[in-house]
């Protein structure tokens, strides 16, 4: 089992230390453009192994996408990264390049393979992968909402003083500003939210779920990587699993919602084929009217690069 990871920056090389721990693939090639960079990465991770008690090999290699050859799945975490003051739409055109020519390299030696895209504005370029590589848009995944979940689980488990743990929810729609809150899906191991806070107060920890990318940016300068690594591995695993769980991603949509012929977030289960299911739920006007101004930012997003 072979998964294969472009771009040995911080995400890139999170998601190979911590997919290593997992000890759940055989090989786990870290490809960068940069020359012995990820060889430098890889060989790290690959010293760490005997101490985390891991048999998979990390092979780090430059710019040579024959390695990668016959992967299970590829994560593309590669482009540009966000600034202080710059927001994830400012990647949009840079990124949308680069993500094509990683696509189109990566589906030539490993056609049968699952992409899990986390490169930003992530709903855009999960679309640019999946009009590049032409396959099936089940086996494309945007990792957006896992990751939107977690920062808002944290901090309401810092508002009510509980373990983010004992929090279930769903954020939908496209990963940055215009993300859909759903309080009515909200519980604390099964209690609605609704006996904690009010919605008023939710929107509150809602605005600072939004802004908690941001604030990272502001504090060290570069986009988060801990947290999203993370993120992307709770997918891997479970495909390679088949353990048929439902979280938040990034999907293509084909009219669920009302919408069609865009990636945007939504709930869905995951197996060993990618995306096996799109959950379609009932929402009401007020959650539709925020969906669809959602829908329409990703819209614009993906006008712009005329594709």
């Amino acid at each position: 089992m072979k998964v294969t990871i472009i771009g040995a920056g911080n995400v890139g090389t999170s998601c190979a230390s911590l997919l290593a721990q997992k000890d759940i693939v055989k090989e786990i090639i870290l490809l960068d453009i940069k020359e012995n960079f990820s060889e430098g990465k890889g060989l790290d991770i690959s010293q760490m192994l005997p101490i985390i008690k891991s048999n998979t090999e990390v092979i780090g290699v430059t710019n040579d996408y024959s390695k990668s050859n016959n992967s299970e799945i590829i994560i593309i975490t590669c482009g540009v990264t966000r600034k202080p003051g710059m927001s994830r739409d400012d990647l949009i055109k840079t990124n949308a390049e680069i993500i094509h020519i990683v696509t189109k390299k990566s589906i030539f030696f490993s056609p049968k393979a699952k992409f899990i895209i986390v490169s930003n504005p992530l709903d855009v370029m999960a679309y640019v992968s999946y009009m590049t590589a032409k396959i099936d848009s089940y086996r494309i995944i945007g990792m957006a909402g896992i990751l939107d979940t977690a920062r808002y689980r944290f901090f309401l488990s810092k508002k009510l003083n509980i373990s983010p743990i004992d929090i279930q929810s769903l954020l939908l729609g496209g990963h940055g500003d215009t993300m859909v809150p759903l309080y009515r899906y909200t519980s604390v191991s099964g209690i609605p939210i609704k006996e904690f806070l009010s919605e008023e107060e939710n929107d509150v920890i809602i605005e600072k779920t939004k802004k908690g990318g941001e604030e990272i940016v502001n504090l060290l300068g570069t986009s988060a990587w801990m947290a999203p690594s993370a993120s992307v591995i709770e997918i891997v695993e479970v495909i390679l699993k088949d353990s048929k769980r439902i979280f938040p991603c990034s999907a293509f949509l084909s009219g669920e919602y009302g919408i069609k012929n865009i990636y945007l977030g939504v709930p869905v289960i995951l197996g060993k084929n990618g995306i096996e299911r799109i959950i379609e739920l009932q929402l009401n006007q007020k959650e539709k009217n925020l969906l669809k101004i959602s829908a329409n930012h990703v819209k614009s997003m993906i006008e712009k690069l005329k594709i």
